[in-house]
């Protein structure tokens, strides 16, 4: 099967604006959530709190893929039965892959967050920004000037946003760094893999694959129950059905229609930015001065990247 690995792959501005928008709903999901994960902790450990959450957004795209063969929306209908079959490996064996990436920055991010504050988890986790053009590098993408310069703004404005205090690392912030190194590899393997394949039946695989390999995990290290899951109720569900059956699909459709990694992952590094706004907003969190220069600054590097 032949698949494209290129950075410029031609295609329509409003192809670009439509993906653009997808991910940008995606950063505002992923931003709240970041609340969610860290009161989940509260009750359940990090590979209990994977497996619930990505169960939860596969069983809703199993339900979501039937309701559209149902109303004949699936775009692998108006195919051939032999690109059809090949859409569906692709499907199958891209999940599995991309899945297998996400539980590793999933996990590695929800380990973290138990041992340090959510400003530096959410900086260190933004990494990727830069990490993703270089990674990007050994598959012939190469990004232009404006992607590296407006890379280099976010992660700067993200700095302004985030950190606060001391930058000594903790064990947490490790995690959140390993995290930020395998992050890029799911966001490369969705462009890879999405555009040869339906990206509802994409996102169900890759979150049944995390959730299988995060059940394994929790019943070795951790002592899953009912009572705590229902404690936990709230953020599992915002986090099953919002963040991940919602946004991780978002995600992959929105790469579908801009096929640049690097521009996307700097769009989706909003979530931060968005994460403090919903802290001000919703709990009355402190927004400073210096809070509010980080978020200016990023949204001008977004806009450059897009230019």
């Amino acid at each position: 099967m032949k698949r494209q690995f290129e950075l410029s792959v031609p295609a329509g501005g409003s192809e670009a604006a439509a993906g653009a928008a997808f991910l940008l709903v995606t950063s505002l999901i992923w931003g709240c959530a970041f609340v969610a994960q860290s009161v989940a902790m509260d009750y359940v450990g990090p590979f209990t709190f994977c497996f619930s959450r990505f169960l939860i957004s596969g069983v809703c795209l199993i339900f979501a893929v039937l309701l559209r063969r149902r109303l004949g929306l699936d775009r692998d209908q108006g195919l051939s039965s032999v690109r059809r079959g090949m859409s569906r490996r692709t499907a199958l064996i891209g999940g599995i892959v991309c899945g297998i990436f996400l539980f590793g920055g999933a996990g590695l991010q929800q380990v973290g967050i138990q041992y340090t504050t959510a400003g530096k988890a959410g900086f260190l986790t933004a990494l990727y920004i830069i990490l993703v053009p270089i990674y990007g590098i050994a598959f012939g993408k190469v990004p232009g000037k404006k992607v590296w310069i407006a890379a280099c703004m976010a992660l700067f404005g993200m700095y302004l946003l985030c950190m606060e205090g001391s930058f000594r690392l903790s064990r947490g912030d490790l995690f959140c760094v390993f995290c930020a190194l395998v992050f890029p590899f799911q966001i490369l393997a969705v462009d890879y893999f999405a555009a040869e394949t339906d990206a509802v039946q994409l996102s169900c695989v890759q979150f049944l694959t995390v959730a299988f390999i995060s059940g394994i995990l929790a019943f070795l290290l951790e002592e899953p129950s009912l009572e705590t899951l229902f404690k936990a109720a709230v953020p599992v569900l915002y986090a099953g059905v919002l963040s991940g059956a919602v946004a991780y699909t978002f995600q992959i459709v929105g790469q579908q229609k801009m096929r640049n990694p690097s521009a996307a992952s700097l769009i989706m590094s909003l979530e931060s930015v968005f994460a403090a706004l919903a802290g001000w907003i919703l709990l009355g969190q402190g927004l400073t001065l210096r809070k509010l220069l980080g978020c200016v600054i990023m949204f001008a590097a977004i806009i450059l990247a897009q230019l």
